[in-house]
């Protein structure tokens, strides 16, 4: 039996540069917070918690912080709190991805130009929230079908079509392909992360191949679940597992392909894991 682990599994360029950070701040004897979970899964979180590191839920706890290093996670930040760190005075670090940057940027220069922001993506993630935090007019949050066709824009309205970086990269065209028909004037930023594209698409040729799929990831991890859904169209046995904890395993003589891949949040030591204990129990 053959086990397969997708190149572009584990974390992500932004995620890695974001736990990065965190480390290092602890490092220095700092007393450090996260403005939210630096990332989505729950064995980092719990890892840097044994580290000392806090994680600040909401703005209320924000405000009400007198001291420390607070690290802004990857999925970056509505602009209003920077403002509220500049006021308080208190030393943060940006690990806000660079890909989320160039969202914040894009939604900004267009919304100051009179354009609606329409976001493509899944509404209450962190990235979203924060994404619309930069626009001068509130934002709309699309995610189906359905929602892409009941909306209507004011008459000579016109719009600004930008994606969560880890958005599904067909379902984005497919939304965007709604929009064009009702003939919209118009500006569409493909800004689904060149990784999230990668990831995808290896996952979903290798589940087109395997016999058993299993996916790694954290349980509120968007990428993660849209990583299952797709190799679960292709292969009918996938698994969605956290760690190998969960992993509830039992294979036919007649499987000869085990395919693996993991969400930009996951540890490359819990993939090891997985992968090591595939190949030496079955």
């Amino acid at each position: 039996m053959e086990v397969v682990v997708t190149k572009s599994a584990g974390f992500c360029f932004g995620v890695k540069r974001a736990v990065e950070q965190v480390y290092e701040q602890v490092h220095q004897g700092k007393k450090v917070y996260t403005y939210g979970s630096i990332a989505h899964n729950e064995t980092v979180v719990k890892e840097l918690e044994e580290q000392g590191v806090a994680v600040l839920e909401s703005r209320e706890e924000l405000e009400g912080l007198t001291e420390g290093t607070v690290i802004i996670r990857a999925h970056g930040i509505p602009e209003e709190i920077y403002g509220l760190l500049e006021a308080k005075g208190l030393e943060y670090i940006d690990a806000t991805c660079p890909f989320v940057k160039r969202i914040h940027k894009i939604v900004q220069e267009q919304s100051a130009q009179g354009r609606r922001i329409i976001i493509i993506g899944n509404s209450g993630h962190p990235e979203v929230e924060g994404t619309k935090g930069w626009t001068k007019n509130p934002a709309v949050v699309i995610e189906t079908p359905e929602q892409a066709q009941n909306f209507e824009a004011k008459k000579d309205e016109k719009l600004c079509i930008v994606s969560q970086t880890t958005f599904n990269y067909k379902k984005f065209q497919d939304l965007v392909e709604i929009f064009r028909k009702k003939g919209y004037d118009i500006i569409v930023a493909n800004t689904i992360c060149n990784a999230t594209e990668e990831r995808q698409r290896e996952a979903i040729e290798l589940a087109a191949r395997a016999d058993v799929m299993i996916v790694i990831g954290g349980t509120h991890s968007s990428n993660t679940r849209k990583l299952y859904e797709l190799c679960r169209s292709e292969c009918e046995n996938t698994y969605y597992i956290q760690t190998l904890e969960d992993l509830q395993l039992e294979l036919p003589n007649s499987v000869e392909l085990v395919g693996i891949t993991a969400g930009a949040s996951t540890p490359n030591k819990i993939i090891e894991e997985v992968q090591n204990y595939v190949r030496i129990n079955f």
